[in-house]
């Protein structure tokens, strides 16, 4: 082929970085613990069923997973009992949240943000894919934001045909 006619991949000669968010979501099975399994009559809390109940639970069902614990009946927990059921899964569990499923992504993607190293992207140009297969927390575009903003030369979000400028620095 002719130089003239040589097909060029622009977006990769603009030095621009692509980063998709769904690269930090924890991988792992998500399990949530309903608290009124654990209450008599699915009302009420004795000390004594519920350490029980507590001290039945196969500990290996929940072996590198990410647990959300809530209540869905209408009823008063007291706090020592989310101390009790986390103490027994704390071992075997990647993260316990108290909280929906949605509280637990929130807590997961916060922390893969705080501790991921956005260092090589330090006065580049920076573009966050704006689709992704998996859920991603709006809360956690807003964390990126709070990252990326002092450390980037432009950020971005879209795709490269199609984006919309956020920061210039």
């Amino acid at each position: 082929m002719s130089e003239e006619f040589e097909i060029r991949n622009k977006v990769a000669e603009s030095g621009l970085i692509n980063f998709d968010l769904a690269t930090l979501v924890p991988k792992g099975i998500r399990k949530g613990i309903d608290l009124k399994d654990f209450l008599f009559q699915e009302m009420i809390l004795k000390e004594k069923d519920f350490r029980e109940k507590v001290d039945a639970i196969d500990t290996k069902a929940y072996e590198d997973t990410y647990i959300y614990i809530y209540n869905s009946v209408d009823t008063i927990i007291p706090l020592w009992a989310y101390f009790v059921l986390t103490a027994k899964l704390t071992d075997v569990a990647k993260k316990i949240v108290f909280g929906n499923k949605e509280d637990l992504e929130v807590i997961l993607m916060h922390n893969a943000i705080q501790t991921y190293d956005f260092e090589d992207m330090r006065g580049k140009r920076v573009l966050v894919k704006g689709c992704s297969d998996k859920e991603i927390p709006e809360n956690a575009y807003i964390e990126l934001v709070e990252q990326l903003k002092p450390l980037v030369k432009s950020l971005m979000f879209g795709e490269a045909c199609s984006n919309v400028p956020i920061v210039k620095n």
